[in-house]
């Protein structure tokens, strides 16, 4: 990915979940200055962080269908009782984005089992 993208990405993660380097350094387990150099172009995510902004982006653009960007960021970094009250963030943060992902079809789906 080059700088461009990986700039745009954070960019839309801002518009749609409120969603601030600071808080993409906690979700990716880095400093907010490695943020910070992404979106300059001075400096690219390595892999794993790669597929987790990937993976945050992508949930926060499902909660976008749902929530105003301010109600999509609380629900990414509150307790969830569909995740068993566990933390969304945290989930994307140890690999289980897929467990979030089926939460979030749920609601879209009206299903709450």
């Amino acid at each position: 990915m080059n700088a461009n993208v990986i700039s745009r990405k954070l960019e839309n993660l801002e518009q749609k979940g409120s969603i601030r380097s600071v808080d993409v350094a906690k979700v990716l387990q880095i400093r907010p200055e490695t943020v910070s150099r992404w979106n300059l172009g001075k400096a690219f995510p390595r892999p794993e962080a790669e597929r987790m902004l990937l993976d945050l982006e992508y949930v926060v653009e499902r909660l976008a269908d749902l929530y105003e960007p301010d109600e999509a960021r609380l629900w990414l970094f509150s307790r969830q009782k569909l995740l068993d009250g566990k933390v969304a963030a945290d989930l994307i943060q140890q690999g289980h984005a897929d467990s979030v992902i089926k939460v979030i079809q749920q609601i879209e789906e009206g299903v709450f089992v």
